[in-house]
């Protein structure tokens, strides 16, 4: 479907560690089904284990339990989030992608795709393209986002939360910061982060159910003061890297003040 793979492809060329096309879901050989992580069990148990072994190369020690699937439940949503976001931020066309049509292969960044259909604004020149369907207006569009969000992460965040140790509010806390932070780290790369800010600020303003919180950006303030002109946002969830490096946090960390930008955690996704 060229009318969303044009804006991965855009996606990909500010953002080369994360490619995405247009396939079915694949199985094996390093990739994970999103329907299987979905399913909870043996998929999930495996997905977490690279985690913690990722972080007994990197940091010489096993992370917690709940610490390492807090961190593979952030390294999955933080990609997945993008194949809805991007598409709307880039053309206005949010596509309808549940677990059963989006695969990952975490150690090469890469994922496919398999999107049946989308939803657009009426005078977008795809409205008439198979699989398209119309709302009205951008309130409408934001709404079918939010829409296609919360159908693919449910039942992830669900498979993982006997790992995470997380209540629901938490775990759809966790799911608002990825949506933020993966667009406002894109946006950033497009040269549009004024307009990723505000945007994400409209589509998650802190009253849209399932999401627990908003956008919750905070304007720039003096440089001077600030030693920043950029805005900035404290997360809602904390990722439990601390526990991992002491002293290493990411910067927006709710337990950090004051808050800062997004970048170091957001490269590492």
């Amino acid at each position: 479907m060229p009318v969303i793979s044009s804006s991965y492809t855009r996606l990909t060329a500010v953002h080369p560690a994360l490619r995405v096309t247009v396939a079915a879901p694949r199985s094996g050989g390093g990739w994970v089904a999103a329907h299987d992580l979905a399913r909870g069990g043996a998929a999930v148990d495996a997905f977490v284990a690279w985690d913690a072994a990722q972080v007994v190369r990197d940091h010489g020690r096993p992370p917690r339990s709940d610490v390492a699937a807090t961190l593979g439940l952030h390294r999955y949503l933080w990609p997945a989030c993008l194949l809805f976001t991007v598409p709307w931020f880039l053309r206005r066309r949010v596509p309808r992608l549940p677990v059963t049509d989006v695969s990952f292969h975490r150690a090469a960044g890469r994922m496919t795709v398999r999107p049946a259909s989308f939803c657009c604004l009426p005078d977008d020149p795809a409205a008439r393209l198979p699989g398209a369907r119309t709302v009205p207006t951008e309130a409408a569009l934001r709404e079918e986002l939010r829409a296609a969000l919360a159908e693919h992460a449910a039942p992830v965040l669900e498979a993982f939360r006997p790992l995470v140790r997380r209540g629901p509010r938490a775990l759809w806390g966790m799911a608002t910061d990825e949506v933020t932070e993966g667009l406002w780290y894109v946006g950033r790369l497009l040269g549009e982060e004024p307009r990723a800010v505000a945007e994400l600020a409209a589509l998650l303003p802190g009253d849209t159910a399932p999401y627990a919180g908003g956008a919750g950006f905070r304007p720039p303030g003096p440089p001077a003061a600030t030693g920043c002109d950029d805005p900035s946002r404290s997360r809602l969830t904390c990722c439990l890297f601390y526990t991992v490096s002491p002293g290493g946090g990411c910067t927006g960390c709710p337990r950090a003040l004051p808050a800062a930008r997004i970048g170091g955690r957001a490269s590492a996704a």
